[in-house]
């Protein structure tokens, strides 16, 4: 099986906080730009939250991106403009200080954050745009850090017959948001599962490759789709291409809706697609898996 990443397109929304160095978040995730309207403060709100917004009728949340990634404060912190983000099933504004433009690349121009820049780093990836650095924003940190998934166990344990499923499962997450990854472990271990995981397409070709004819050979794979280099689909064609791999089972796990990528999801060869974070969700899909791979 190839390690070479395949391409698939991407688009990004570039924009600029106080510093005026260039960040990126994947256009699918983007509703809408709008100015920043006036906002109301909610007493013991999170101090990253800068207030709620009324849009057509509904509160939105606006969170004050530049202190929640550690960033200066916006000069004119009444100016600047909202990106309405739609995430991990819900709506928020990010307060930004303007919005640059958009831009069309591939999945493989996205290479992977440099090591230096740590765990408490809020980006997935870094790109090169007319010769200058972009990063791409991990907007799952950013939301996790203002308002975190709740991780619940199943609240009577799990029926006998889901159990002995799950006790057939050797499972494979791959996601490149930390976050992200400790989410969908916490939730494994809750159900008494301990699994493999990987932070990119490549190393998960990687962990498969290893543990192929093992005892320990992988039979559920949870992928995230939006990843640098290689993304979700991309990851999951490969396998599907090599014959080893006809038969695992593929979960793709996105922030994004998951309706929204269905389609793209069974043309790649996925099994199943999921919309992150929902603790309750990703172990019926688990359970969903566990029972396709002691059936084939």
């Amino acid at each position: 099986m190839s390690r070479n990443a395949r391409a698939d397109s991407l688009s990004l929304l570039l924009f600029t906080l106080r510093s005026g160095k260039l960040m990126a978040i994947n256009l699918l995730k983007v509703s809408e730009i709008i100015p920043c309207p006036p906002l109301t403060r909610l007493p013991e709100s999170h101090p990253h939250v800068k207030g709620v917004a009324t849009l057509r009728g509904e509160a939105l949340s606006v969170i004050d991106l530049s202190r929640a990634i550690g960033e200066q404060p916006l000069l004119a912190p009444e100016a600047g403009c909202l990106i309405v983000t739609d995430v991990s099933r819900s709506k928020q504004g990010l307060h930004v200080q303007a919005v640059s433009k958009i831009i069309h690349c591939l999945t493989t121009d996205i290479r992977p954050p440099p090591y230096a820049s740590g765990v408490k780093s809020f980006i997935t990836g870094v790109t090169q745009v007319d010769g200058t650095l972009v990063q791409v924003l991990d907007i799952e940190k950013v939301i996790h850090g203002i308002a975190p998934a709740r991780i619940t166990a199943p609240p009577k344990g799990l029926p006998a017959e889901h159990a002995q499923l799950l006790a057939g499962a050797r499972i494979l997450v791959v996601d490149d948001s930390q976050v992200a990854l400790q989410q969908s472990i916490l939730t494994l271990r809750n159900l008494g599962l301990e699994c493999h995981t990987a932070k990119s397409a490549r190393e998960a070709i990687d962990v498969l490759l290893e543990l192929q004819g093992t005892a320990a050979q992988i039979n559920i794979l949870v992928s995230d789709i939006e990843m640098s280099e290689m993304d979700g689909f991309a990851l999951t064609r490969t396998l599907r291409e090599t014959p080893d791999y006809q038969e695992l089972y593929i979960l793709l796990h996105t922030s994004l809706d998951s309706t929204m990528n269905a389609q793209k999801a069974r043309d790649a060869g996925a099994n199943a697609v999921l919309t992150k974070f929902s603790s309750p969700e990703l172990t019926e899909c688990l359970v969903t898996a566990a029972r396709a791979v002691a059936g084939s």
